[in-house]
């Protein structure tokens, strides 16, 4: 009897050291995590100058590639969530897989079909005969890197999902505007960039939903739902291998091989071809003695998820790393040469920086935004998360097809809006779904009271009605983000402009 109080008080003892050993750990990983940022940020300057040790202007590109370098980390904090969240999100990939594998995949992107020439103004955003003195056009790239890496990395802090590539447009034209006038910026390119802000979240929304509409009609809500997944996961999986091929021969491998429109569809549609031959068989030997579930559907999509993962990020890899480094290449050429060009080559140790710092960037802090919009905005299953996925390829190649401009950020997250908000109309609304619910439930009853219930069953609930699947909070905060990431990286730009052209 005296022992029991000692052994409940140094149980109690222990707990609280175990505590304390907790929240010193997590504080340690806290300052860890900028300490690592901070010495990759060197070494990236220390990797630049072993290229440009003894040139004129030599001091001024390794103060561009420290930037260039925390510009990258930032990619990788914030970008690189909306190639993997979904995945992991429905649990077919684990935090650790998901960061290993948006990693090699980004980087390999960045270096095998990275962009080999890039419009280091942004895509036409301002004219260098407008800013001929090669000094002040320096001052304005590195301005533009400064601020955009600056927002990307706030909007890291406070948990909202931005484009980088939005971000350093805004920053070069903030730069341009303060070095040269309104006169400078092609300010039709702004306005459609600025329609991007609703083209792309609204399209990649709208198509998310039609996937899972179709999930739902097809699978979901069907009373054999293995045979209606034998029937048609073949076909969802020969539409996705056919978008991401399509979709890869467009943006992915651009650099190695050009092909025109004719030739990226017949690869498309041969691709889906042999996947639907391929996965037939395939699913019809995984799903033998499934149960009845949606739980066992769910498991045939793990496996094209993952595959989605790795082939988003070998596209985001190979695009917009480039268009994110571009004003650092945009600064080596300018200093080296002291000529301003539309378009210049970006040098292999630059894009090395790049690929380096988005895969350090992601796992360091892209944790963070892969919760984001992979768990928080809207809970996603595989088949959720597959529709996600899809959307983002389909839509890059519809608006390509259209002449749109897009944001393969507004893409995604707007995919998980749309996946989350058709899910609320769904629930409330589907007369497929409550007589599918009221069959089920009917059932059951039948098993256990082995009478016939009463038909007031199929009645849809009030609170089914009032369900809400989609956080509004993250909703407003991630829209409010979008809208004004042109905006206050230009305002940040312009004033860091001046103040560097005041300085030196």
């Amino acid at each position: 009897m005296t022992d029991t109080p000692r052994k409940q008080t140094l149980d109690k003892d222990l707990d609280k050291f175990v505590r304390l050993e907790e929240a010193a750990g997590s504080v340690s990983r806290d300052f860890a995590r900028p300490g690592f940022a901070i010495l990759f940020i060197a070494a990236a300057a220390l990797f630049a100058s072993l290229y440009v040790i003894g040139e004129q202007n030599g001091a001024l590109i390794v103060a561009a590639a420290t930037l260039g370098g925390y510009m990258a980390l930032n990619i990788g904090a914030n970008d690189v969530a909306n190639n993997v969240g979904p995945a992991v999100g429905s649990k077919a990939l684990s935090m650790f897989g998901a960061l290993v594998i948006a990693a090699v995949f980004e980087s390999a992107g960045a270096l095998i079909a990275g962009g080999d020439v890039v419009g280091t103004i942004s895509k036409g955003i301002i004219d260098p005969a407008t800013v001929a003195d090669s000094g002040t056009f320096i001052w304005a790239m590195m301005a533009a890197l400064i601020s955009s890496a600056m927002w990307v990395n706030l909007a890291t802090v406070l948990g909202a999902p931005v484009s980088t590539t939005h971000s350093v447009v805004g920053g070069v034209m903030g730069a341009g505007i303060a070095a040269a006038g309104f006169s400078a910026v092609n300010w039709p390119t702004m306005g459609a960039i600025a329609a991007s802000w609703i083209i792309s979240p609204v399209l990649g929304g709208i198509i998310g939903a039609a996937f899972l509409a179709f999930i739902k009609i097809n699978i979901i809500y069907r009373d054999d739902k293995i045979a209606a997944a034998r029937r048609w996961v073949p076909v969802l999986l020969a539409i996705m291998a056919a978008a991401f091929t399509a979709y890869l021969a467009m943006k992915g491998l651009k650099k190695i091989i050009h092909l025109n429109g004719l030739a990226i569809l017949g690869i498309g549609l041969a691709a889906g071809a042999i996947t639907y031959v391929t996965t037939r068989p395939l699913i019809r030997r995984q799903s033998e003695g499934m149960e009845n579930r949606n739980q066992s559907v769910r498991k045939l999509f793990n496996i094209p998820l993952i595959c989605s993962a790795a082939l988003l990020s070998f596209a985001h890899g190979a695009n917009d790393v480039a268009n994110a480094v571009g004003p650092l290449a945009a600064v080596v050429h300018t200093a080296e040469a002291g000529e301003v060009l539309t378009k210049v080559s970006i040098p292999f140790w630059v894009m090395l920086i790049g690929a380096a710092g988005v895969s350090f960037g992601l796992l360091l802090f892209g944790p963070k935004l892969i919760r984001m919009v992979g768990e928080q905005i809207t809970k996603l299953n595989p088949m959720r998360a597959y529709c996600v996925a899809l959307s983002a390829a389909v839509t890059v190649i519809i608006a390509s097809w259209l002449g749109l401009p897009v944001s393969s950020t507004h893409i995604a997250v707007g995919a998980v809006f749309g996946v989350g908000f058709f899910r609320e109309w769904y629930t409330a609304r589907s007369k497929r779904r409550r007589d599918y619910m009221a069959r089920k439930y009917n059932s059951r009853r039948r098993q256990t009271e082995g009478r016939d219930p009463q038909p007031a069953i199929a009645a849809q609930p009030e609170e089914a009605r009032r369900r809400m699947l989609v956080r509004r909070a993250h909703f407003t905060t991630i829209v409010a983000a979008w809208v004004v990431t042109v905006p206050a990286a230009a305002a940040l730009s312009a004033v860091t402009f001046l103040l560097l052209d005041a300085a030196f």
